[in-house]
């Protein structure tokens, strides 16, 4: 299982951009500034895996954080989100889907808004 090493471990950051002209500024940026070349997910998403962790970029309006948002990586999603609910987590959205996994989104006792994401299907 390739994943394994990384399971509950920190993997990924994602940042909002307010628009497609604001995903592409901030893609930008950061290429002149650390050199991270960025890879578009349609419109309004892309990502990098040149930044250490890997990293993002939403101006998706249906789906894009109001902070940067640290994501989680998991091999078992659904017991990931039984955790965090019995720890007392807040769910801020539920498992859904997107271009390459599932996640959720959660906030812990201090309001600190994360995500928890898997590439496994549902159930594997």
């Amino acid at each position: 299982m390739p994943n394994q090493r990384r399971d509950q471990q920190f993997d990924f950051i994602e940042f909002p951009a307010g628009s497609v002209t604001e995903l592409q500024k901030a893609a930008a940026f950061f290429q002149a500034v650390f050199g991270w070349n960025y890879k578009a997910w349609g419109d309004d998403y892309s990502d990098t895996q040149d930044s250490g962790i890997g990293s993002g970029i939403n101006a998706d309006p249906s789906h894009q954080p109001a902070h940067p948002l640290p994501v989680i990586y998991t091999t078992d999603l659904e017991a990931a989100r039984s955790r965090v609910m019995a720890a007392q987590g807040t769910l801020t959205r539920d498992i859904f889907s997107f271009p390459g996994g599932r996640r959720f989104h959660f906030t812990d006792p201090s309001g600190n808004e994360l995500a928890v994401w898997s590439d496994a299907e549902a159930g594997a």
